[in-house]
């Protein structure tokens, strides 16, 4: 499938979207970022790439989104974190993929591109999470992600040639939310929760801006769900300890009970609320610390999609020295 209009990346300012506006301007493709407003637009100023703010909780802001030829749509706008309430991540995870769906509908878009997150899947059931699995979310984070799920299945029937997609962890250069921020700059975490024999998977966030580009071009890929993950699952303890190497902080070595962790995380999502901040640790993370979280990218791979970075430990390596290499940053 090839596209000649205005590509439109909403979440445009987040980490994950920030990417996929890179990605498409490599490629040459016209790019329509937006956000909520915004004063320092200097990151789309520097792509050459217009912006436009808009508010996916207020409607009335986001059909000046669609005009002048837009054909496709990735839809990256939403709150990622396990802190936030269930009532303050609605509007935007859920009501707000309700209506720039509608807005989609109306304007005859060609492909629409559903960025969700495996934590719909909920906790590890002894084998890995695959798209057919049942969708069981144990936090507030996967539930909103969920509901926003079941509009865009309610709006496939309804016409939208729309694909999900499912990233599992995701971190690199830029991420400030989510469990991935733990792999992509220095972190507090000084010990290993649990045993740390844990398997978890992840992607980096090139792989994923690539991934959504590529998957968009096939004619075959509407409807359909995709889970997003490398080729490796490294035990937590290896992931922190190549964490710690990589920002040159002192490697884990304390084991710390997963009982204390989670009180631990209690105390510091308490700490870091009332200071405004989401903690490096959150609460509802911990919950998913006592068993593997394996992730199946069997249907990705089967498309023909090859990945950046396949290997967690080389990815590492090369976060280094991208980390290492920024303005400001002293080793």
């Amino acid at each position: 499938m090839e596209f000649s209009g205005i590509s439109l990346v909403t979440g445009a300012a987040g980490f994950m979207g920030s990417h996929v506006v890179e990605t498409l301007v490599r490629s040459g493709i016209r790019v329509r970022a937006t956000s909520r407003p915004r004063k320092d637009t200097s990151f789309f100023k520097n792509l050459d790439v217009e912006y436009v703010p808009a508010d996916l909780t207020k409607p009335e802001t986001l059909p000046p989104l669609f005009e002048g030829g837009v054909d496709r749509v990735f839809h990256l706008g939403a709150i990622c974190n396990f802190s936030t309430p269930y009532e303050q991540l609605a509007p935007t995870n859920v009501a707000g993929v309700d209506h720039i769906t509608r807005l989609a509908i109306k304007n005859s878009i060609r492909c629409f591109v559903h960025v969700t997150s495996t934590s719909v899947y909920g906790y590890y059931k002894g084998s890995p999470f695959s798209e057919n699995d049942e969708r069981e979310p144990m936090d507030n984070y996967g539930r909103s992600k969920r509901d926003g799920e079941n509009i865009v299945f309610q709006k496939i029937k309804e016409g939208l040639p729309a694909i999900i997609v499912r990233p599992c962890t995701v971190y690199g250069p830029r991420c400030n939310d989510g469990a991935g921020k733990v792999f992509s700059r220095p972190s507090a975490i000084t010990a290993i929760p649990g045993k740390g024999n844990q398997k978890l998977s992840n992607i980096r966030a090139e792989d994923v801006a690539d991934a959504v580009l590529y998957l968009s071009t096939l004619d075959d890929a509407a409807g359909k769900i995709f889970n997003l993950s490398d080729n490796s699952n490294p035990t937590l303890k290896e992931a922190l300890t190549l964490a710690s190497h990589t920002f040159q902080s002192k490697p884990p070595k304390l084991h710390l009970p997963l009982s204390i962790v989670k009180t631990v995380a209690r105390l510091d999502g308490w700490i870091s609320g009332m200071k405004g901040k989401i903690p490096d640790l959150e609460y509802d993370a911990t919950k998913y610390l006592y068993n593997d979280y394996i992730v199946d990218n069997g249907r990705l791979k089967a498309t023909g999609f090859k990945f950046k970075y396949p290997d967690f430990k080389e990815s590492m390596k090369q976060m280094g020295e991208w980390y290492w290499n920024q303005p400001g940053v002293k080793q």
